[in-house]
């Protein structure tokens, strides 16, 4: 497989579609209450979102109980079959600070009919042709998702950040409305060069898929290269918190570096401690930060 490494000529057009495409579906919202998942501190909603196909998604959506107008953390989906209501390992009290939004895309539990995703599989699903690829529909998702949290009157559309993987990145970039992104990428960022130098799940996914399919690597490079990160980095003009991999690694600080500098805003660079606690920690603090509260809520276990 050949890396495109220069930004393909398509590209804008390609992400014009899409979002043209996804302004031609209603949203037709369904919010109906959680009880289960409701605490004496937030409310907690299921939420189904048309999306391009058209497909219904599902969403959690958390309002903190009391007088708004409240932040919040959106949460674009990740690279996983389960989604929830915050992600494992964060502090569900959280909810009563921020609005939380978390979105299940196509191929994901709550979002798996009529598609189930395979896991390891979903990143090369219809990969060798860019109009088809899964992730296309997974990023018309996230822009859906984070359109219906920007229109809830409790919202505080000053404080509104983007948590995830290269999804965050991508849809801050696309949508409009996120003040703030966090993000550890792991997907997109010079997939085709960099897939060959891992063996390690997912990128390998790639390596696996063009051991089957040789034939179709310039097909599946031109893919990728219209979801390379280095394309939608320009036009974040949000602060950007960006963890990498420890030095080494095949996304550490180096390896990033063109990706980094092609942010225009504000950006903060955390190395990964290879703890998650200490890399946790210094998220919850940076966003508490970035709000304006004197402390970060964290899980007890951390405390």
């Amino acid at each position: 497989m050949t890396p495109t490494l220069e930004k393909p000529a398509g590209f804008d057009a390609y992400w014009r579609d899409v979002i043209d495409e996804l302004a031609s579906y209603p949203s037709r919202p369904e919010v109906e209450p959680i009880s289960i998942r409701s605490t004496d501190f937030a409310e907690m909603y299921g939420v189904r979102l048309t999306s391009v196909g058209p497909y219904r998604i599902f969403a959690y959506l958390s309002i903190p109980v009391g007088d708004g107008p409240f932040p919040a953390i959106y949460y674009p989906a990740r690279y996983g079959s389960v989604v929830e209501p915050v992600p494992q390992g964060a502090a569900n009290l959280n909810r009563s600070r921020f609005i939380t939004c978390s979105v299940s895309a196509r191929g994901q539990r709550n979002s798996n009919q009529p598609y189930a995703a395979d896991f390891p599989g979903l990143l090369t699903e219809d990969i060798a042709d860019k109009s088809r690829y899964v992730f296309r529909g997974v990023a018309a998702d996230c822009l859906r998702a984070l359109e219906f949290l920007l229109g809830r009157p409790d919202l505080d559309r000053s404080r509104v950040i983007a948590v995830g993987n290269d999804m965050a990145l991508i849809t801050a970039s696309l949508g409009q409305g996120i003040t703030h992104v966090v993000t550890t990428p792991a997907l997109f960022f010079d997939t085709a060069a960099l897939a060959p130098n891992t063996s390690s799940y997912p990128l390998q996914e790639v390596n696996d898929y063009l051991r089957l399919n040789p034939e179709s690597a310039p097909a599946v490079s031109e893919t990728l290269s219209h979801f390379n990160l280095r394309w939608f980095a320009p036009e974040v003009e949000s602060r950007v918190l960006l963890s990498t991999e420890s030095e080494g690694g095949l996304l550490d600080r180096s390896a990033l570096r063109l990706l980094i500098d092609a942010l225009p805003g504000e950006v903060t660079v955390h190395e990964s401690l290879n703890s998650s606690y200490k890399d946790g920690l210094f998220t919850e603090e940076w966003i508490a930060a970035q709000c304006g509260f004197e402390r970060a809520i964290v899980p007890e276990h951390w405390q």
